[in-house]
């Protein structure tokens, strides 16, 4: 049916209604500049914020490098206005960001000190890495235990200087276990 109005409307006219170039390039600037967000817009990149802590907590840091990249052109001083006014509003919280941060890597058979230096990589204030991270934690050496149970299940007992010991040791010195904790989990299976 549409393509005989359509074929009607030729007939009439003797020719097919067409837009001419010009006004093909006003409608597809038009498209253009409706679908896409002005990048310098306030609700626009509260909005993306809103949307990356809504998945995890970020750093105050990780979230500033994530805006940046997904807004380019977004000039700092807006981009910094919406991050302060999110972590006014309790919304963004270094604080929060920790704790939860050290929580899921202590659940991930990691240590304190691969744990301190990812904090302090994103940023996070001294003051809380030392509020959540302290090496004499007793979570620290059952992790560690965890761990060497975990690698060792095939392996009775473990000589002293052998391969798989040096392995064990490398891979919970690249987790962040003190020596200490590390000499203390590994003690019970040598042999």
């Amino acid at each position: 049916m549409a393509a005989s109005l359509m074929n009607s409307d030729i007939e009439a006219s003797g020719k097919p209604e067409s837009l001419e170039v010009s006004d093909a390039k006003e409608i597809d600037e038009n498209s253009e500049v409706a679908n896409k967000p002005l990048q310098n817009d306030v609700p626009v990149l509260r909005r993306a914020a809103m949307d990356y802590l809504a998945r995890r907590e970020h750093s105050l840091y990780e979230l500033q490098q994530k805006l940046i990249t997904k807004f380019p052109d977004t000039d700092s001083s807006i981009l910094s206005c919406v991050l302060n006014k999110l972590k006014t509003e309790n919304l963004q919280s270094d604080d929060r960001f920790a704790e939860a941060y050290v929580r899921y890597r202590k659940t991930r058979g990691f240590g304190s000190q691969h744990i301190r230096a990812d904090l302090l990589s994103r940023k996070v204030g001294e003051e809380l890495v030392n509020q959540y991270v302290f090496d004499d934690d007793s979570d620290w050496l059952d992790i560690t235990k965890k761990q060497v149970e975990k690698k060792l299940r095939r392996h009775e007992s473990l000589q002293f200087g052998s391969k798989i010991h040096r392995r064990l040791l490398r891979f919970l010195k690249s987790r962040g276990f003190t020596p200490s904790n590390i000499q203390i989990a590994v003690k019970s299976y040598l042999s």
